[in-house]
């Protein structure tokens, strides 16, 4: 099959997410685990990026000047953020409702964001170039990981980064992750996650590789009940995070 007939879109993964869109913001509704998990990503994403680009992660905007790119940005909960950063900033997510939502927000936030109803791989044929890719929980919901991944890669400049945060397919992320945070926690509707759909790092590696892309940095994220937190680890057998970059020409 080509590219030209193959597709990212998964049809069931966007209509359970579209029917959520309205408790995207909502820090006790059903994303409520990302809300608490959000710090944590944001300030990886901070911190490296400051570092890659010579940036001081302390400064009011040390992400100015950069232009980046959410992909499957749900509600806008990492755009808004990386806007006030001083990113310029496209969300974009094949979910119309997801965006109709984010674009709501933004406005009563009154932070610019460019939000557009899209796919990856619409984006990087139309040559769409940035020098930042959030890639954030969102392989394990698409059709096809590897023309993802690929398109993701094609958008990022050279010299610049792809952040990638996804739950990795072991027994142990089945038992935390499916069992425990879907039937037992009930922090996520069930369903949310499908263990055949989950991907590893070393998949994670062989989709990135192709598209120019080396993996320069890895990190867990763990859960801790006793302070009801999450903290980086170097754990990466449930939830974790991937930075890759793309060297210069």
């Amino acid at each position: 099959m080509s590219d030209a007939q193959r597709t990212t879109i998964d049809a069931g993964e966007i209509e359970r997410f579209s029917k959520l869109a309205q408790e995207w913001w909502n820090p006790s509704g059903k994303f409520k685990p990302l809300h608490k998990f959000n710090p944590v990503r944001l300030a990886y994403i901070r911190d490296q990026v400051a570092a890659h680009f010579g940036r001081d992660p302390r400064s009011a905007k040390p992400l100015e000047g950069l232009r980046l790119l959410d992909i499957g940005c749900g509600g806008g909960l990492l755009c808004e953020p990386m806007a006030r950063l001083g990113a310029d900033v496209v969300g974009a997510d094949a979910s119309e409702t997801n965006i109709e939502v984010a674009k709501i927000h933004a406005a009563e936030s009154k932070v610019a964001i460019d939000y557009r109803a899209t796919t990856a791989e619409a984006l990087a044929d139309a040559g769409e170039k940035f020098d930042v890719v959030l890639n954030m929980e969102v392989v394990e919901h698409v059709a096809d990981v590897d023309l993802f991944l690929g398109k993701c890669a094609e958008m990022v400049k050279p010299g610049g980064l792809m952040f990638v945060a996804t739950i990795n397919r072991t027994m142990k992320a089945w038992g935390l992750a499916i069992i425990g945070a879907e039937y037992v926690l009930q922090w996520l509707p069930r369903g949310t996650h499908q263990y055949d759909k989950l991907v590893t790092p070393a998949e994670l590696e062989a989709g990135l590789t192709p598209g120019g892309m080396t993996i320069i940095d890895r990190s867990g994220v763990s859960y801790n009940p006793l302070t009801d937190q999450w903290n980086r680890s170097a754990d990466l057998d449930v939830n974790y995070m991937v930075l890759a970059t793309k060297p210069s020409a």
